[in-house]
């Protein structure tokens, strides 16, 4: 397997975007419609579109809570990751998808943004990829009752810290849904 480095492509990860996982997240509706154009986007332009699913004891693989939102459609070729832990790393095939792919940069979007995304795109990073983190299309819910800020406050945070991310040689980044651009991969 070579190392992220030594690689070129890219390709959007679309995390936990699933029913249970959305049903009550911030604005919902807008964050899945940006997500989808995303993918649209992204197999017009021949970028891999690479699909992770969590499943839990309260969210069993196969069981509607566990399924993608009905807006979002898998591609059968479209490589499928099943994980456990909130870093889609972690105990996961990801890393082995991706190098078959080629890919260096990563497309990040999906939920819940202060678990499974920043895990991810902390785990993406020091394992070497390039990631990039689609300001407008992740979310997550509101847990302010236990403390956390309201989610669009959490949001707010993770878009601001990860634009200042810095390593050698890799590179972070935050975009709007529309200026994710796919040409040229």
């Amino acid at each position: 397997m070579t190392s992220p480095q030594q690689r070129d492509g890219r390709a959007l990860v679309v995390i936990d975007v699933q029913n249970d996982v959305v049903g009550a997240a911030f604005d919902r509706d807008a964050i899945v419609a940006r997500i989808a154009d995303l993918v649209d986007r992204a197999r017009t332009n021949g970028v891999p579109v690479v699909w992770v699913q969590h499943s839990d004891q309260g969210m069993e693989i196969g069981s509607p809570e566990w399924e993608l939102v009905p807006q979002l459609e898998r591609a059968d070729d479209e490589p499928l990751v099943h994980k456990t832990h909130g870093d889609s790393f972690e105990g996961t095939e990801l890393e082995e998808v991706l190098s078959g792919l080629g890919v260096r940069q990563l497309v990040v979007t999906g939920a819940q943004t202060d678990a499974c995304i920043r895990s991810t795109i902390h785990g993406g990073f020091t394992r070497g990829y390039d990631v990039t983190l689609v300001a407008d299309a992740h979310t997550t819910d509101d847990k302010s009752e236990w403390g956390a800020p309201p989610p669009e406050q959490v949001i707010a945070h993770t878009n601001l810290y990860w634009r200042y991310q810095t390593a050698p040689g890799k590179q972070a980044a935050v975009v709007s849904a529309q200026d994710v651009d796919f040409s040229g991969n």
